[in-house]
């Protein structure tokens, strides 16, 4: 996850990127927004001596003149309600990755001596995001805060990271928790906050009392220009427009991704959870990425090349997640 955030960094710059949100193809592509609003115990002037937590693994290219937003603090509870008698701010910042806190959980053995990986849901996951709950946190100065986060705007290409480490003085330990997610419709709409609330698409009786002009407005507004095109009566084009908004336009202003790419880190379940083996060193790299032209998958390690299926894919221990929005 940092390798990835310093690496769509470097491209960025190395585009001519700056500071302003989308001035590179990096950011039109990965870059998203949210709005964070952080919680803190109300305090005198004077023992203020503290600064905010810094976290890039969301991604470094906020404004210089926005403050800095932690997208993956380190969180210890979610709370469904507002905390009483704090302080709150709101601050918006964008993100080329949303980092992913998976719940520790322990490991039992089967009747034949096996361990019994546990599984989560990605929905339970992204709950950190839901834009309802509150997540504890810690500030760079110890001060407890709260925070919650609320999806602004996702990008065409969405970069999951699913943070399975963590690292004291002594070990690293991995967490081998198994995160399930949908390969194909994979519906953010939740998720993301849009104000005015989201378009919702015209009835068929609605479309089929438009004008030529309107038509034509409404089949531009949603980049299907070509549609209109070569068409000479009305009744060809409306008919056009019936068959787009009932069956492409739901899907469009929808929040729909697909998986195009996983990344995995694979090591004996037990290491790592009794810090005597590091997960890093004895762990390796796999991706699966997908063929687009055939839909067929592929498992990649290194120069070894598979066909797999995409019913495997979600078994495997993801640590990096990369969607495609449905167009």
């Amino acid at each position: 996850g940092e390798f990835m955030s310093w690496l769509l960094h470097q491209l960025h710059i190395g585009l001519g990127g700056t500071r302003k949100p989308g001035s590179s193809v990096i950011h039109e592509i990965f870059q998203g927004k949210v709005q964070v609003t952080t919680m803190t115990e109300p305090r005198n002037e004077s023992n203020d001596k503290g600064g905010e937590e810094e976290d890039d693994r969301g991604g470094s290219d906020e404004e210089p003149d926005q403050p800095q937003a932690p997208l993956a603090p380190q969180h210890l509870k979610t709370n469904e309600h507002k905390p009483q008698a704090m302080v709150g701010t709101t601050t918006e910042t964008h993100f080329l990755q949303l980092t992913l806190d998976i719940t520790e959980k322990p490991l039992f053995r089967d009747e034949d001596g096996g361990l019994v990986i546990p599984q989560e849901p990605l929905v339970n996951v992204l709950k950190k995001f839901d834009g309802v709950s509150f997540s504890d946190a810690l500030a760079q100065n110890g001060e407890a805060q709260m925070k919650r986060y609320q999806l602004l705007k996702l990008p065409p290409y969405l970069i999951l990271h699913l943070a399975r480490f963590k690292s004291n003085r002594y070990s690293r330990e991995k967490n081998p928790t198994i995160v399930a997610f949908p390969v194909k419709n994979f519906d953010l709409s939740d998720y993301v906050h849009i104000p005015g609330g989201r378009e919702k698409p015209p009835t068929e009786a609605e479309v089929r009392a438009m004008n030529v002009k309107d038509l034509k407005a409404l089949l531009a507004r949603h980049g299907q220009d070509a549609l209109a095109k070569n068409v000479v009566e009305k009744s060809e084009l409306v008919e056009a427009t019936v068959d787009f908004v009932v069956k492409s336009l739901p899907d469009l202003l929808a929040e729909k991704y697909n998986l195009v790419a996983n990344i995995t880190h694979d090591s004996p379940s037990d290491v790592g959870r009794e810090g005597k083996h590091d997960p890093l060193q004895e762990g390796s790299y796999k991706c699966h990425v997908q063929h687009k032209a055939t839909g067929q998958w592929y498992l990649m390690q290194d120069l070894h090349v598979e066909e797999t299926m995409p019913q495997l894919i979600g078994l495997s221990e993801s640590y990096l997640l990369i969607f495609e929005r449905q167009i």
